[in-house]
């Protein structure tokens, strides 16, 4: 179903529409969060694709690596809080390889892990004329096949066999050779936000300081949220610029208690993951970096100030931890009708689940089914009140009277509903004003 912002009715996609049905409970209720989104360049993987990631997702064998190891450590910051990830690997690299008699092996993916890859052929004690053929991985058995001949063997997570001349003969072991990671060029990334169009996310982050690359995903928000009624949020680093709601600027990083510094292009995997993974009625606000003990780079008090009027998203000390300062975005130009609380990202984030929750209740159970009538339109209201209801019980918004703050009316031509609501979103507590009487 078509969405965004609208001017005057004049949109030719089938949009929103009500729905009269018998006795069923409603069917708004405040969706799920939690799904962020990266494109990486990476040792191993399948390419081009986008690869979905949860804190279960045995990473050895998709990424080849356990999530402790340094390749992987992007994967690990967004996974401290994100419950899912969509990943995509930007590079294909080449695939190392080894020949030993009667046998060729390549490495499943291209990239450098290829090289760490081990092929063991041994006589079977227990089979006499068969082979014990095995792959091993950083010294750790991965596969093993008993087999009479190189014809016999199947392609496991890490390699392919390709049978040549001459039968199979124990060896040692070889190792493959010739992987590389290869290079990534701004197209990968065209790529990427195209195949991630038609997925379900909250946020996505670009782990790249290369300054065409930030114009491209600001532009691509844009477009989502605005003409596409898909309200998402980039995570980037030093682009305050973008002056958008939709854009996250991150202006430092920090270290982490075993020593790892993180810097502001790697914190943007936190930042995105813990920004996808916050509810709507959660704000960030001083919310503590995950086992961070410090920032990588400590602002004076005068330098915080100016990053937050600048909208950029920045951490700083705070008693052993590395806490954010304030749940911002880069929207900085405020006007009557779009004031401060756009710069706040719970408040976005408010208002985001709101459109999107809207647009998913009515492509699932109103769009096309309704008559455009008083019934329906009272069945609409009552929707609309019911989903309403459930963020004012959250404390998402306040002050919010069904009666008055829904107004649901036909439009000129028969198959136009106007809808006019009015939401309060809730902020955070963030300053307090204290005036102390000594007596």
């Amino acid at each position: 179903m078509a969405g965004g912002v609208w001017t005057t009715p004049n949109k030719v996609r089938p949009g929103v529409y009500t729905q009269i049905s018998s006795q069923e409970q409603p069917v708004g209720r405040v969706g799920d969060r939690g799904t962020t989104a990266l494109a990486l360049s990476l040792p191993w993987g399948e390419p081009h694709k986008i690869l979905t990631i949860t804190p279960g997702t045995n990473l050895l064998e998709v990424l080849g690596y356990p999530v402790t190891a340094p390749q992987l450590l992007a994967v690990k910051e967004v996974l401290k809080r994100a419950g899912k990830l969509l990943l995509y690997r930007l590079n294909s690299g080449v695939q190392a390889a080894g020949t030993t008699s009667g046998l060729k092996v390549t490495a499943k993916y291209g990239g450098e892990r290829g090289n760490d890859i081990q092929i063991v052929i041994e006589n079977a004690v227990d089979d006499p004329g068969k082979f014990v053929v095995s792959t091993l991985l950083s010294g750790k058995s991965m596969d093993k096949q008993v087999v009479s001949s190189a014809k016999e063997l199947k392609p496991n997570l890490y390699v392919t066999f390709t049978p040549e001349t001459g039968e199979l003969a124990a060896t040692a072991g070889f190792v493959l050779t010739g992987g590389a990671n290869g290079s990534v060029t701004n197209q990968e990334h065209v790529d990427f936000l195209a195949a991630l169009e038609v997925q379900e996310f909250q946020t996505v982050g670009l782990l790249s300081s290369d300054s065409t690359l930030k114009p491209l995903y600001t532009a691509y928000i844009k477009r989502l949220r605005d003409q596409e009624g898909k309200k998402v949020q980039a995570v980037l680093s030093d682009y305050p610029m973008a002056g958008y709601e939709g854009i996250i600027s991150v202006k430092n990083g920090v270290i982490l208690s075993d020593g790892t510094i993180i810097d502001k292009v790697q914190a943007i995997a936190w930042v995105a993951g813990a920004t996808a993974a916050a509810a709507v009625n959660e704000s960030l606000t001083y919310d503590a970096y995950d086992d961070a003990v410090d920032t990588d780079i400590r602002l004076s008090h005068t330098e915080l100030e100016a990053a937050l009027v600048g909208g950029e998203f920045v951490f700083s000390y705070s008693g052993g931890k590395a806490i954010i300062e304030q749940d911002i975005n880069t929207f900085t130009e405020f006007t009557p009708s779009k004031a401060r609380h756009f710069a706040k990202n719970r408040v976005v984030r408010v208002l985001d689940g709101i459109a999107n929750d809207l647009k998913r209740i009515f492509e699932q159970s109103f769009i096309g089914k309704v008559d455009n009538n008083v019934d329906g339109r009272t069945l609409f209201w009552a929707e609309c009140a019911s989903y309403f209801a459930s963020l004012q019980n959250i404390g998402a918004i306040q002050n919010f009277q069904a009666n008055e703050d829904i107004i649901v009316t036909p439009g000129t031509e028969g198959d136009i509903l106007f809808v006019d609501i009015k939401v309060q979103p809730v902020d955070a507590i963030e300053k307090v004003y204290m005036k102390v009487k000594v007596v």
